[in-house]
């Protein structure tokens, strides 16, 4: 057998400093940084709550199908399996799904003390 040496594979998935819909990330917020990653799973035709996060957060999908949707103007952007989308910041929105189910992995750059999620007044919690 021919001896074939293996190199890592490298592929930049996402690098921009807006969120999915243009929103400009200004700044990180201040504090002791906490990184925060998340694995979540969504069946199909299911919905999130309508939310907003306080910090930068980009979601990784590794199966199926997301659609995030902007409460204000009602804009939605779907991403699928091996694409990353951007979140908005103070940004009321929501993720659903349709015919088949998600599994992401989500990174969130806040700081020590600061919720990952914040529900709309009257909407339950994320997660």
């Amino acid at each position: 057998m021919k001896d074939e040496k293996t190199e890592p594979v490298h592929k930049q998935v996402l690098q921009s400093g807006t969120a999915w819909n243009g929103q400009a990330y200004d700044a990180y917020p201040v504090g002791k940084p906490q990184i925060t990653v998340m694995r979540m799973s969504l069946p199909a035709h299911s919905e999130l709550p309508w939310h907003t996060h306080p910090m930068p957060n980009t979601a990784y999908l590794l199966s199926g199908e997301l659609t995030i949707e902007d409460k204000a103007s009602g804009a939605t952007h779907s991403v699928k399996a091996g694409e990353a989308i951007n979140e908005t910041l103070d940004s009321a929105h929501r993720g659903y799904t349709r015919d088949q189910p998600a599994e992401l992995v989500i990174f969130y750059a806040g700081v020590e003390g600061q919720p990952l999620s914040v529900p709309l007044p009257g909407e339950a919690s994320e997660f």
